[in-house]
């Protein structure tokens, strides 16, 4: 049926569709090379950091109430480098990403917005719905411009969840008429999956809590219930769920007898977290009533494939958005219900099964456990991650369990703590020990209360940029000059929300300067 449903997808392009399709200029240079390089004017600060916005005719998308956000924390800063590497980052979703907007070839009521993830011309669920949600802080109504952008988000990720649920990455919708780049590396994965419409097929939880944490940031906002009933969500849901309870299936039933796995993966690659162990079933598991996550949002392979962090972020939004469905009259009977159920037992099975003792006797959130008793102690900079919890919704910061944890992740303890002059932070295996991510170091501040630890946060984004004015994937933490990715939208996204978020809950911290000899206040 799902590969009934792709077909038509695909070849049910209707020529009467009316397109929203950004017109460049002839002379709009590719933002991957544009990113590379520095542009004046330089900010008026010590690190003297680059303008990296395009030219309004080669943005790709014009939102007017972002445009007055920036004006608005513009006026609230007073360090010119703070505000530069806010102008440059809150808008490089739009200016850059918005690589397609139109309609469903069989729905021209139904937006569909296809964004990149910045320097890969695919679109990942969970980076896109990452990229788009730092603009809730701006959303106020439906007809609210940004609003098209957060329907087209919603409305192309439940199709492909509908097509390919285990699959994260995917290439153009047919209606754009863009040229695929189909990945041309070698894939060994149960369910098939069409190479006509996904990128990379590594499953990943988080794009679950993603898409439902997207849905509901746009409800909370708008009130919007109608459009959740209109086109594909309802579906999109069911398919969540469905995939998410044969994930949550043991390896090994109750008489013992081998269960079969829904999903492996194996691939042709040089290193181990490429690929899945075990004959691409990856280690065995126990029921716990959490889901599996055979990859972790690093897109890395997980060790043990409960992740902590992504069942946290399902289960949470599971339970926000069963709301939504409850006012839905088109929704089968039960199915908020259903969404409620699989919250709890994913919260249960967290509780009972996540929570280890450390090595130094306190009680923590492991990474990943296999509910056999295998527990891997670490955290990635990629959210969903640890010391995300709090902005997750899942917690409160103040949880006994999570302020353990958040002591373990910012420490040595971590093997992934990458500590160093230019910036200290949590790193990923995704890249190499050292490499600290900006990423994470936003997410501390966005965690905390405490004035010094979140004011240094800042500064150590700011000395990290190399002068470039973007949010690098990660920083050689002794040697700022070392980076990788220059164009990385979901880094630059999540610094403008943190900005955001303290323009509500501490705008004092935004008058502070953070120049080079600047020192914390006694």
């Amino acid at each position: 049926m799902q590969g009934q449903h792709a077909t038509r997808l695909v070849t049910a392009i209707v020529a009467a569709t009316t397109l929203f399709v950004p017109v460049l200029g002839a002379n709009c240079p590719s933002y991957s090379s544009y990113s590379q390089l520095r542009h004046e004017p330089f900010s008026a600060g010590g690190y003297a950091l680059s303008y990296q916005r395009p030219e309004p005719a080669c943005r790709t998308f014009n939102s007017t109430v972002v445009e007055d956000a920036i004006v608005r924390i513009k006026n609230l800063t007073s360090d010119p480098d703070l505000f530069r590497l806010f102008e440059n980052t809150y808008p490089n979703t739009i200016d850059t990403a918005i690589k397609w907007r139109g309609f469903a070839a069989n729905n021209t009521e139904e937006e569909l917005a296809f964004i990149i993830t910045g320097d890969i011309d695919a679109m990942w669920i969970r980076d896109s719905a990452n990229q788009v949600a730092p603009y809730r802080s701006v959303l106020k109504d439906k007809k609210d411009d940004i609003a098209s952008i957060f329907r087209g988000a919603i409305n192309l990720q439940a199709r492909y969840l509908i097509i390919s649920p285990y699959c994260n990455a995917f290439l153009p919708p047919p209606e754009s008429g863009l040229t695929p780049g189909p990945n041309g590396a070698t894939y060994r994965v149960t369910p098939a999956y069409d190479r006509n419409i996904v990128f990379t097929c590594n499953f990943e939880l988080d794009d679950f809590g993603a898409f439902l944490q997207l849905s509901h940031d746009y409800y909370t906002a708008t009130g919007d219930v109608e459009f959740f009933g209109k086109f594909q969500w309802i579906q999109a849901v069911q398919s969540i769920l469905s995939a998410s309870e044969a994930l949550r299936q043991p390896t090994y039933g109750p008489d013992g007898k081998w269960n079969p796995p829904a999903y492996t993966f194996q691939s042709q690659t040089m290193t181990s977290f490429g690929t899945l162990g075990n004959n691409g079933m990856n280690y065995p598991v126990n029921e716990t009533g959490m889901v599996r996550s055979p990859f972790r949002p690093s897109d890395d392979a997980a060790i043990y494939d409960f992740q902590i962090p992504a069942n946290m972020m399902l289960s949470r939004y599971l339970e926000s958005t069963s709301k939504i469905m409850d006012k839905l009259s088109n929704a089968p009977d039960g199915l908020a219900d259903e969404m409620r159920d699989m919250a709890a037992g994913i919260r249960d099975g967290i509780e009972r099964f996540g929570v280890v003792t450390a090595p130094d006797g306190s009680r923590i959130y492991a990474y990943e456990v296999d509910g056999f008793g295998g527990q891997n102690l670490m955290d990635d900079a990629n959210i969903p991650s640890l010391l995300s919890a709090p902005s997750l919704g899942y917690l409160r910061a103040n949880d006994t369990v999570y302020q353990n944890t958040r002591r373990f992740v910012l420490s040595r303890s971590n093997p992934w703590w990458c500590q160093g002059p230019v910036i200290s932070a949590v790193g990923s295996p995704h890249i190499k020990p050292g490499a600290a991510w900006p990423m994470a170091s936003i997410m501390r501040a966005m965690t905390s209360d405490d004035e010094v630890e979140i004011l240094s946060a800042i500064r150590e984004v700011l000395q990290s940029t190399d002068r470039y004015g973007l949010i690098h994937e990660s920083v050689n933490s002794f040697d700022a000059s070392q980076w990788t990715r220059s164009w990385f939208g979901w880094g630059n996204a999540v610094f403008g929300q943190m900005i955001m978020e303290l323009s509500e809950r501490r705008p004092d911290l935004l008058v502070e300067t953070f120049q080079p000899r600047h020192r914390d206040r006694e």
